[in-house]
């Protein structure tokens, strides 16, 4: 599947342990894409739906980073912590973290490891439990479909949903193709002094080999491809997304 959305490719180098730590104590501000970026194709492919035998888990699927120690976060504050830690993919899409396994990459495979990163940091006993669940409960895994479906709720697909995206959350698309629909993920990084920069998105093309993308929301809302525009008209566009624990 192709789509030529109007998303520039952009990304930077994983910043260094001391500036994780310090990231925990200081608001994120995510500045906006260097001038002159080239645009690139936006392709979405991700896990098949009901439609035909449903994607299997890897084999590494449990292993998507190793949980790593982390001192116990008010409960106030670690929905903020973890929203800048997802942030974080902003700058990661020129060079993701190598443990983000090549079998796991593509949209549903970067929502995951983002959020599995992002509470290994701050609030690494949640990952005692799975963070996801498929028809069965709680999963390691759980595809495109499978995550909008059962761990996310939405917010909407109109202005009143686009004006309350936060860092984490999640658009999501289903393209209709003759073996069946195919659903794809991106990731919503937003500022959280929204006069700072522009909300983002970032995603994973499916791709073998491919690169992290990622664009200006409003960009793809008006120069993409109609099918590819996270707009009401665009009857593709399932709408936004949030995590279910994330809500309150």
């Amino acid at each position: 599947m192709k789509a030529k959305a109007a998303i520039e490719a952009t990304g930077a180098p994983g910043t260094a342990e001391a500036m994780r730590v310090l990231m925990l104590t200081l608001l994120l501000h995510a500045g906006p894409a260097p001038s002159g970026t080239p645009a690139v194709s936006a392709q979405g492919t991700t896990a098949r739906s009901s439609v035909g035998p449903r994607a299997q888990p890897p084999a590494s699927a449990s292993r998507e980073g190793a949980v790593i120690a982390a001192e116990p976060v008010a409960p106030e504050t670690r929905a903020r912590l973890l929203r800048r830690e997802v942030a974080q993919w902003r700058s990661r899409s020129e060079g993701p973290d190598a443990a983000w396994q090549p079998a796991q990459r593509d949209c549903a495979g970067l929502i995951r490891y983002a959020y599995r990163t992002a509470y290994r940091r701050v609030a690494s006993e949640r990952l005692a439990s799975p963070l996801w669940r498929d028809a069965r409960g709680p999963s390691d895994f759980a595809d495109a479909e499978t995550l909008i479906s059962l761990s996310f709720v939405p917010l909407g697909r109109g202005a009143d949903a686009l004006e309350q995206l936060r860092s984490g959350d999640v658009l999501a698309f289903r393209q209709e193709h003759d073996a069946g629909p195919v659903f794809h993920l991106m990731l919503v990084v937003r500022p959280e002094d929204r006069a700072h920069a522009p909300a983002r998105v970032v995603y994973h093309p499916g791709e073998a080999g491919a690169r992290v993308r990622t664009g200006v929301l409003d960009s793809l809302a008006t120069e993409a491809p109609l099918e590819w525009r996270p707009v009401p008209a665009n009857a593709a566009f399932l709408g936004f997304f949030r995590f279910k624990e994330w809500m309150s």
